[in-house]
């Protein structure tokens, strides 16, 4: 089984780690590249092609200046102890049982505007970078172009034939894979609340029922399409009803 998710604007550098293991990110020289290019870019330039405040565009022109490489324990922090949003509140990582750790290294991986895909040890060091910049890279338009193929092809060597791939990505960072060329068919649980008396996905309640989803299979002993269903953390629940697809799932409370 393999799933994805999205990165996190919030990061966290300062709790302690649970563990001390780590491991390098495979498009570590594409991330360098694309950071030379950041890193000719004055504060207010960030500000303007991320649409962040100043306060925002002179820290990550900080980062993206003090960006070096080897990276080790010292410099980075894996990657799924550093984002810190509501996907990560939901998979609350450092709460999982340290013997869930290889599963986690083996199937979750997480999608970057930096650093392409990641996997949950890989190190990284601070950064913003969303994949939906319109930041030209070479003779690239912009960072879908740039990641697209290397992305599904990464997976792709990945998976296994039928393997089963759940899709807990947003929208901005699902659209940086080629699923037409993918190895395998996708799972897109879709997660909905009810709002004036209908049923509506809400971001801030769906980012944080994704990463609920992620811990919920790297719990389970076995994986499959059916006990995928079986989810019910945060008070959700399948709702066949609402389901049009079995591939996409979904699930409401």
């Amino acid at each position: 089984m393999k799933m994805i998710i999205s990165p996190a604007k919030s990061l966290n550098f300062d709790s302690d780690l649970p563990i001390d293991i780590n491991s390098n990110p495979f498009f570590l020289t594409e991330a360098k590249r694309i950071n030379q290019l950041l890193r000719e870019k004055s504060p207010s330039e960030l500000s303007q092609l991320m649409k962040i405040s100043d306060k925002l565009g002179n820290l990550n022109w900080e980062r993206n200046q003090n960006f070096t490489t080897p990276f080790n324990p010292s410099n980075a922090r894996p990657a799924v102890f550093a984002f810190d949003g509501d996907v990560y509140s939901g998979l609350d990582v450092y709460s999982l049982p340290v013997d869930k750790i290889d599963s986690m290294q083996n199937s979750l991986r997480i999608l970057s505007g930096l650093y392409g895909i990641l996997k949950p040890l890989d190190l990284i060091q601070p950064y913003r970078l969303e994949m939906g910049s319109k930041f030209p890279i070479d003779t690239n338009n912009n960072l879908y172009e740039f990641w697209k193929e290397k992305i599904t092809g990464f997976l792709n060597e990945e998976l296994e034939e039928g393997e089963l791939f759940v899709n807990l990505a947003s929208n901005e960072y699902f659209s940086s894979i080629n699923s037409k060329i993918l190895n395998t068919d996708i799972i897109t649980p879709q997660f909905k609340d009810f709002k004036n008396g209908k049923l509506k996905m809400i971001s801030f309640y769906a980012k944080k029922a994704r990463g609920m989803m992620a811990r919920y299979l790297l719990e389970l002993e076995e994986v499959t399409a059916e006990n995928l269903l079986g989810f019910n953390y945060g008070s959700y629940t399948y709702s066949e009803e609402n389901t049009t697809s079995s591939y996409a799932p979904v699930f409401i409370r």
